[in-house]
């Protein structure tokens, strides 16, 4: 695998950029209007689980707490212009929180990573990313996810979700995932282990030996990522080999 370095300031500047487009998608489109990337949601439904994942974000990440803390419930009965107002004041005040605080904070996360603050600058980011295309898809004007922050949105989903336990594909194949990202000259490998999952080093992948069943994708970043968040059909990329290998990554 091909690593990609961010850091903080890069997923801040991914803040900055998907928070308010995905506002603006919101306020364009009405509470009624349906979300076609999330079934049975509609765009007030959106903006509500938004505004209480960012809500939930900056009243407990910057705590300095290591444990498991409780989750947060937002009231569902607000007017709309009230919703939307909350919407924007959440994003302004989680980016603002994010932004103080020093990558190495402690803070605690649900993967099996260091609890740290920058999990929640990554975390958020894609959060973002993929609810405001969720949002344009609405509006009817989806646009791409940014390459370079698309290309470590496919690497969370490996490094993070998955072994997270996040699956929400089948858990009871073997067999190796070949991922390649056109546009970032990027590419993953993924052995499927069952219920497990390993995320391979090109430079000792697969030998002549190797009989496992494969299935490659190729597709541009924003395209896997979407893919493997459930937003976009795999027919969408160029797949071969066993497709039901791709979809054992999926994670939403």
């Amino acid at each position: 695998m091909n690593r990609l370095h961010a850091t903080k300031d890069f997923w801040l500047a991914a803040l900055r950029a998907d928070g308010p487009a995905l506002y603006d998608a919101v306020a364009e489109t009405g509470p009624e209007t349906a979300v076609p990337s999330c079934q049975d949601w509609t765009v007030a439904d959106l903006a509500h689980h938004v505004t209480t994942v960012l809500h939930w974000v900056r009243a407990t990440v910057a705590r300095g707490v290591t444990e498991r803390p409780a989750g947060a419930d937002l009231p569902l009965d607000e007017d709309w212009p009230e919703a939307l107002d909350h919407l924007r004041r959440e994003i302004t005040g989680t980016i603002e929180t994010l932004e103080a605080l020093d990558a190495d904070f402690p803070a605690w996360n649900w993967a099996p990573q260091p609890k740290r603050a920058n999990f929640w600058h990554r975390r958020m980011a894609h959060e973002l990313s993929v609810h405001r295309w969720d949002a344009e898809s609405a509006a009817g004007r989806a646009t791409p996810i940014e390459t370079k922050l698309a290309t470590d949105g496919v690497s969370e989903i490996l490094d993070t979700w998955l072994p997270a336990g996040k699956r929400q594909g089948p858990t009871d194949l073997h067999g190796v995932v070949h991922l390649i990202s056109a546009d970032a000259g990027q590419e993953w490998f993924v052995r499927l282990r069952g219920a497990g999952i390993a995320l391979l080093d090109t430079g000792t992948i697969l030998d002549s030996d190797d009989h496992h069943a494969r299935a490659k994708a190729t597709g541009s970043s924003s395209d896997l990522q979407l893919a493997l968040m459930g937003r976009k059909r795999p027919d969408q990329l160029a797949l071969s080999g066993d497709p039901r290998l791709f979809q054992a990554l999926r994670t939403g």
